[in-house]
């Protein structure tokens, strides 16, 4: 079993992002970058299930610039055995990225596609329920567990009244939430070995998909800041505050 595991290069989850002062954008000069958090789980699942004889092989993917390959090297020093980037200047959105996607997985031919339920720079929570629809595969969301018959995979998830468990035909897409699993730390060893792993580039424009943006992003504002709160004495004074000042009763 093959398994496909995109993943995205984003600011890291330790940085404080910061708005351009033209509010054009997120400032990215000298900022720390590293693999998104999620799809850090979706490796560390695919290198599980590879190490547990269930698959054998782990495929890496990232669409991006020249700089994505640092991200697909750390999926490698996980454990991934190659790693393909999808080189591309223009800016990537959710659509985009999920034809690419299906482009490479229609030439891998993987029998799942885990990816993480959502990048933690534009939190659109997309990809992977488009890549599902274009290839007309089945897909499960948000997966806490994942364990594999004969052809079919089982993945539990977590709902809003509880967890829900799924049964899916191969092929499937399945997105990984924070419970799946805790990712392994990758070793100086293995960040060496993973030098000399096999890297493809691929351009964009030779898949032969638009991914011409369909949004466009007018200006970024850094969120207000909040207000320091009060203390009221009694229940008829906070009624009166949220009639009279907040206005909301």
């Amino acid at each position: 079993m093959k398994i496909l595991v995109p993943v995205k290069r984003v600011v890291d989850y330790n940085v404080k992002v910061r708005v351009k002062s033209d509010h054009s954008g997120v400032e990215l000069a000298g900022v720390k970058m590293a693999m998104n958090p999620f799809d850090e789980i979706a490796v560390e699942e695919a290198v599980r299930l590879r190490e547990a004889g269930r698959a054998t092989e782990v495929v890496a993917v990232s669409c991006g610039t020249s700089a994505s390959q640092e991200t697909l090297r750390a999926a490698l020093a996980m454990g991934a055995d190659r790693a393909i980037l999808v080189e591309t200047d223009v800016e990537l959105q959710p659509l985009g990225v999920a034809r690419l996607l299906k482009a490479v997985a229609e030439r891998e031919q993987p029998q799942v596609v885990i990816c993480g339920k959502q990048a933690i720079d534009d939190d659109a929570n997309q990809t992977g329920q488009m890549l599902a629809a274009l290839l007309g595969w089945p897909q499960a969301t948000f997966a806490s567990r994942m364990t594999f018959g004969e052809g079919v995979v089982n993945v539990t998830r977590e709902i809003d009244g509880g967890l829900e468990t799924l049964e899916l035909k191969l092929p499937a897409v399945v997105t990984a939430d924070l419970r799946l699993n805790e990712p392994r730390y990758a070793t100086l060893p293995n960040i060496m070995k993973a030098k000399k792993k096999p890297l493809d580039v691929v351009a964009a424009g030779d898949l032969g998909v638009d991914i011409a943006p369909r949004l466009r992003q007018v200006r970024h504002a850094e969120p207000a800041a909040r207000k320091g709160g009060v203390k009221v004495a009694d229940v008829a004074e906070l009624v009166n505050k949220l009639r009279n000042e907040a206005k909301v009763i």
